[in-house]
């Protein structure tokens, strides 16, 4: 078929393969700012059982309707967004999930928390085959914790041989980083030669830094595996059947494009594409219009309409989506790539409406068989689509004589009532301001909703709107990122800087971009605390593809995709997963009563998962992240562990309270798992301590050492019970800013002590002259032992415990953590900032200090600390922009004058100081309600800054105010003013203990 126009490889095709409808586009880039936007051609069909012929219908009917005439020498590119593969997880379907066996290269690390401990059990059942825990893994500066051992991982092979599994994951403690020993990749050459034609996927290759959360996303990965290479090569299939001799492309999570052949090696990068396609469908539509001169250059609300389901996100000046925070979360498995921050609600064109007192709408709908179930397409459901063509009946959809009667005039305007208010709803809870922005309706199913919204300035429904997320297809750019650690000792930061930016440009040209486009996009720098001269960088880049490259599918004959294409009606459906998906644990948060019997304090997986979110917010940024203690804490719980807290005054006045926690960078925490470290350290502490401990008490309630004195005092363990409080009631950077030395009734308190690294070396100090030197030579010896301990220090008395402990923070982090559940539950994070000071005390106690984006991040290493400051402009009623700067944990909130710089010092009035320490600067995101600790700053994310009066205990004397105070941390020019007054925090066991009724 000759062209009219012949201009080589000028066109690009895109196709968005859905659930209910296959869309396809047909564009032209280079006539996109005429008023066409170059579109030449699209098609919208209900999606087909078989994804190869609906495909191949949509490419043949937009050749044969295209004006002028277009011939497959004129085609650069095919490019294909789908749901098939995030469809199979989310359905829990196991006739498309494989089972996977995962081998950890972690040394004595980790094996508390084994693979797909946090997954939901239905999924796991499917998924999880076999694992294994064998020698290997990095430290953070490269050493090794132990090589690889090949005949262990030989051995491995066989079990897993024996079990029929060919889906292998291999992930090792700090592999991104590990460019040397590669050990993976030399595990997976093992793997692969002892288990011929098995899939081995290197945990490297879809995640970055995070132990748990990169394996996550690995083992979800290699299940897809099989599915995805049949469904990849379905795909290609057609367009190859049809002449088109061009790339063939899958988009992925952030907007840009994968190779087909490195989709079907990485389908796992592909699973929120749908949202992301049609949000750049809609910036590409939009460019150049004219949208409102308050919402002009400024970011806009995306509304996509499918067929199912309504998905709201919110599209940035530079028309990429804002992304989720640091985790993402699919079919409650949590892993850390980025994917788009999006909001669904059960409304689409084809969602059930059903008549009764009131109407209902949805969430369930017919989905693809709209065209055969609705009303005005002949069939016998009620649907938005026969409501809609009810209330307009303009649109001319199907036949509307076949609805008329369906409702009556009140219940019409019920129906677009209870659309817009829906609508209204989810657009409300994306927005950033309350100012009103220009909302975009996309989609196949925008046909239901209304012109005006309220809250929108202006509601846009651009041309081919219902093809959108074929459009951000056929647009998709290549990208690629790199994520490591780099040593500062012997560069600087712009030195390595330039060679990270030179490593991302390349490896985006070697994916396919084309290298003169190629620009850095993104750059992240986080020195890391306790690390001498080590920084991590992230650096992404993206750029157009090179069409010049390459001009085939793959190289793979027509012959052998025949042959590996499976029907995918035909797969047997009785495979799939009987269990639907629940939550971890359904319960009525109003109605909840913890365990509380005769005093003491029972605690359950409920009450752990609240403990631990508040133990996050009282961090004030620092403590690092409780996740991975809380997920060791409930397989003790689970494996039949009793957890005990009691009252601090109930505790006798001669009992021998110990205690223990974690010390070092957050970043290693996240990576090497713990391992037996904690009770390394306590059992040869009591070596060399004659008084042995009755109970436990944390040192720190803020962050993962929240967990640390309940996990202690576990019956598995120590078997002591816990006391409610600890030394710190927040987070504090060093061992001397605790009560006891505030207090300073002896000297020293913290010695003798021990730490132990996990890995076989262990430190005992019988004695030091002060606290201080406590921490400088503990700190010291940090460093040489993987930058992350267990520290086991020697018990005071149930006396001195009284007199010195920030009492009830154990019940404190359960009331905050019990509040941000409820938010979450009744849909009210909005207000959540309030109900929190509530909990600890109410408004003398605390307020809210600001609510914002973060604008500004910057981050320095001084000392073993992490030094920065984070600037975050005002949103909702807050006006200007403040700074928080940070030394490990938050210091203050301080205005920034208008018109002056976001740097530390140079305050002209000491009423810029909305909060300072000791008093708590609290940072949580504003859309989920979870703490942001201070590793975790990055630009756009909206935040709601939290200010709490701190215990009696720091601010009743003037040595308490000088040890946890500004002058501590070097704010020396800055006085401590009160936020308010300290309310102590209500204690669960006298609230809820039965004994007592």
């Amino acid at each position: 078929m000759p062209s009219s126009t012949p201009i080589t490889r000028r066109l690009r095709i895109g196709v968005d393969v859905g659930g209910t409808n296959t869309d396809g586009v047909v564009l032209d880039p280079s006539r996109a700012s005429e008023p066409d936007r170059g579109i030449i051609a699209w098609h919208k069909a209900a999606t087909t059982a078989n994804p190869s012929a609906g495909i191949a219908n949509a490419i043949t009917t937009m050749f044969a309707s295209a004006s002028p005439k277009i011939s497959s020498e004129d085609i650069a590119s095919v490019t294909i967004g789908t749901t098939h593969f995030v469809n199979a997880v989310v359905e829990r379907d196991a006739s498309r999930l494989s089972k996977v066996a995962a081998i950890r290269l972690s040394g004595p690390f980790s094996k508390h928390a084994p693979p797909c401990v946090d997954w939901p059990e239905d999924i796991r059942n499917i998924v999880l085959g076999y694992y294994a825990l064998v020698k290997g893994g990095l430290e953070v500066d490269g050493e090794l914790i132990s090589d690889i051992d090949e005949a262990e991982i030989i051995a491995e092979c066989r079990k897993i041989k024996e079990q029929g599994i060919t889906s292998v994951v291999v992930n090792g403690v700090f592999s991104p980083i590990d460019t040397i020993e590669k050990q993976e990749e030399r595990a997976a050459e093992i793997i692969k030669r002892e288990i011929p034609g098995c899939d081995v996927v290197c945990s490297k290759e879809v995640a970055n830094l995070g132990f748990l959360e990169r394996e996550n996303a690995a083992v979800l990965n290699a299940s897809i595996l099989p599915f995805a290479r049949r469904t990849i090569r379905s795909f290609q299939k057609p367009v190859r059947d049809l002449g088109i001799n061009c790339p063939v492309f899958i988009t992925q999570n952030d907007g840009t494009v994968l190779s087909g052949e490195m989709a079907a090696r990485l389908p796992i990068k592909t699973f929120s594409s749908g949202p992301t396609n049609s949000m750049r469908g809609a910036a590409f539509l939009l460019q150049g219009q004219e949208t409102d001169t308050k919402t002009d250059g400024q970011a806009m609300m995306v509304v996509d309409i499918g067929g199912t389901t309504t998905d709201v996100g919110l599209l940035l000046p530079n028309g990429f989506p804002r992304q989720q925070a640091a985790y993402s979360d699919l079919a409650g498995v949590r892993m850390n790539f980025s994917c788009p921050d999006i909001k669904s609600i059960g409304l689409g064109g084809g969602s059930i409406v059903r008549k009764g007192p009131t109407l209902a709408i949805g969430p369930d709908s017919v989905g693809y068989k709209l065209t055969t179930e609705a009303y005005v397409f002949g069939g016998k459901t009620l649907t938005t689509t026969d409501c809609a063509t009810l209330a307009e009946p303009s649109l001319n959809i199907g036949d509307n004589n076949l609805v008329k009667g369906a409702l009556t005039e009140e219940e019409t305007a019920q129906f677009k009532a209870i659309v817009q208010e829906k609508l209204e709803k989810i657009v409300d809870t994306m927005k950033t301001s309350p100012e009103d922005l220009s909302v975009v309706l996309v989609g196949g199913g925008a046909i239901i909703a209304p012109n005006q919204l309220k809250g929108a300035s202006k509601v846009l429904k651009p041309k081919w709107s219902e093809v959108a997320n074929a459009i951000g297809a056929a647009i998709a750019r290549v990208s690629a990122v790199v994520d490591t650690i780099r040593s500062t000792e012997t560069q600087t930061t712009p030195q390595l800087l330039e060679e990270i930016s030179k490593e991302v440009v390349d490896k985006t040209v070697e994916a396919g971009a084309s290298r003169d486009s190629v620009k850095v996009v993104e750059i992240e720098t986080l020195p890391l605390q306790y690390v001498a001269n080590m920084t991590r960088f992230i650096v992404r880049a993206a750029g157009d593809f090179d069409f010049s490259r390459t001009t085939t599918t793959s190289e793979t004959s027509n012959d052998e995709l025949d042959a590996e294409i499976d029907d995918q009606e035909s797969l047997p459906r009785d495979k799939r997963s009987s269990s639907k998906q629940e939550d971890e644990q359904t319960v009525d948060i109003a109605t909840y009563k913890p365990n509380v019997r005769n005093r003491i304090w029972y605690i359950t997986e409920i009450d752990l998962s609240w403990i631990s979110t508040g133990c996050y917010i009282l961090g004030t940024g620092g403590g690092g992240s409780p996740y991975p203690h809380m997920i060791l804490l409930r397989e003790l719980l689970r494996a039949g562990a009793v957890v005990r807290v009691v009252s601090p005054a109930d505790v006798p006045d001669h009992a021998a309270v110990g205690c223990g926690g974690g010390a070092g960078s957050p970043t290693v925490s996240i990576e090497k798992l713990q391992g037996d470290e904690m009770m390394d350290a306590q059992r040869e502490l009591y070596k060399i301590c004659d008084t042995r401990a009755t109970h436990m008490i944390a040192l720190e309630i803020g962050g993962g050492n929240g967990l640390q004195g309940l996990t202690l005092g576990a019956s598995s363990n120590m078997d002591l019970p816990c006391v409610d409080g600890d030394w710190m009631g927040r987070a504090y950077p060093t061992k001397w800013q605790t009560t006891p030395v505030v207090f300073n009734e002896r000297q020293p308190i913290w010695s003798p002590i021990c730490i132990a690294d996990g890995n076989g070396n262990v430190v005992v100090m019988p004695k030091a002259s002060s606290d201080r030197q406590v921490e400088r030579i503990m700190r010291a010896a940090l460093s040489q032992m993987g930058s992350q301990v267990a520290a086991a220090e020697p018990p005071v008395t149930g006396a001195e415990m009284k007199r010195w402990v920030v009492d009830n923070t154990i019940s404190q982090a359960w009331w905050i953590g019990r509040a941000v559940a409820r938010a979450r539950q009744e849909h009210c994070i909005d207000t959540l900032g309030e109900t929190i000071i509530e909990e600890c005390g109410g408004a003398s106690a605390g307020k809210i200090l600001f609510k914002g984006k973060i604008v500004g991040v910057e981050r320095t290493l001084r000392m073993g600390h992490v030094y920065g400051e984070c600037i975050i402009d005002g949103t909702d009623d807050f006006v200007g922009r403040i700074k928080i700067p940070f030394k490990n944990e938050n210091i203050a909130a301080i205005r920034i004058p208008e018109g002056g710089r976001g740097e530390s010092g140079g305050l002209e009035k000491q009423e810029d100081v909305l909060a300072i320490v000791p008093d708590l600067v609290c940072v949580i995101d504003a859309q989920n309600g979870e703490a942001i600790g201070t590793p975790e700053y990055r630009y756009g994310l909206l935040v709601v800054v939290l200010g709490i009066v701190a215990s009696d205990k720091w601010t009743g004397s003037e040595r308490g105010i000088e040890i946890g105070g500004p002058k501590a941390f070097g704010f020396g020019h800055l006085e401590y003013e009160p936020l308010g007054r300290f309310v102590k925090p209500v204690s669960v066991i006298d609230e809820f203990d039965g004994s007592l009724r």
